[in-house]
């Protein structure tokens, strides 16, 4: 093609965009970046701590303050990750827990989830029974928007000597639970359980307050091969942080009683496409509004 040839043809190209510019994509087909929204993961009431089962005075006004903050603030839903009382069956400290939890507005959901003082250090099927008639189901499945939360009682994990049909109905069923997850290509499977697998690495030895590696690992490849990037869990009464390569292992404080020089408090969690961002906040420092545009 010759040099006037070529100016002819960019000048004609010229005028057809101007002429007819290319229309938009019709806005269905485009995807709108989803809103973000946040929630609240509240973890260890444990009423009678304070006082080793005398009173649960200090667990009352811990757990009212920040049902309070919840109904201010608004999440998509609570969750508290485990040891909802100190001793587990005793009626007076669940029926203060059920007390408080239930002025929480209606219109927030509430997770419970079974702590090892809950359902015991060494859950048997009688323990679990009485878990289940008092709070529910120990292990299930919730949905918000694109978001799957499962919760485990992990309690049956790691201790799982009397109660090896629970161990493996559960492990069936969470297998089950992240294959329909995988398969409804939601954003983020999220775990909820009291036990930390580790506290801030994977391959921590063995402790209170991790799971032992025996479970932790096949655990851990469970996750890594269904796309899990998080775990929120209690147990340790202070906060504490790790990675297993892209699974992050968030350990919250409590709202009951710390340990390790830690204080009282609640983790906002904010979800938007970008991801998952938290921050733990003591109860002194919880803002009057969550700010959705910035990282907490």
């Amino acid at each position: 093609m010759t040099s006037r040839l070529r100016a002819v043809a960019v000048v004609a190209a010229l005028f057809l965009a101007i002429a007819f510019p290319a229309r938009p994509a019709h806005p269905a087909l485009l995807a709108p970046p989803a809103a973000a929204w946040f929630f609240m993961q509240l973890s260890d009431p444990q009423f009678g701590m304070y006082t080793a089962n005398a009173d649960f005075a200090q667990e009352t006004a811990n757990f009212d303050f920040a049902i309070a903050a919840a109904n201010r603030l608004r999440p998509a839903f609570v969750v508290v990750t485990g040891d909802l009382v100190n001793k587990g069956g005793d009626a007076a400290q669940i029926a203060e827990y059920q007390r408080i939890a239930a002025k929480l507005d209606r219109a927030i959901p509430l997770y419970n989830v079974a702590g090892n003082h809950d359902v015991g250090n060494n859950p048997t099927p009688a323990t679990l029974a009485a878990y289940t008639k008092q709070f529910g189901p120990d292990h299930y499945t919730f949905k918000a928007d694109q978001f799957v939360g499962i919760v485990l009682d992990s309690s049956v994990i790691a201790a799982p000597q009397q109660v090896p049909e629970a161990f493996a109905e559960q492990e069936r069923w969470l297998r089950g639970e992240l294959e329909r997850a995988r398969g409804d290509a939601v954003r983020n499977i999220v775990i909820f359980q009291h036990h930390p697998w580790f506290l801030f690495f994977a391959e921590e030895p063995d402790q209170y307050f991790n799971i032992a590696r025996e479970r932790r690992d096949r655990y851990l490849a469970l996750f890594h091969e269904f796309g899990v990037k998080r775990v929120f869990a209690g147990h340790y009464h202070q906060n504490a942080l790790g990675y297993a390569t892209s699974i992050e292992m968030i350990t919250s404080g409590p709202v009951g009683k710390p340990q390790g020089g830690s204080k009282s408090g609640v983790r906002i969690a904010i979800v938007s496409d970008a991801g998952i961002t938290h921050r733990y906040y003591e109860f002194g420092e919880i803002p009057n509004r969550i700010d959705l545009t910035k990282v907490p």
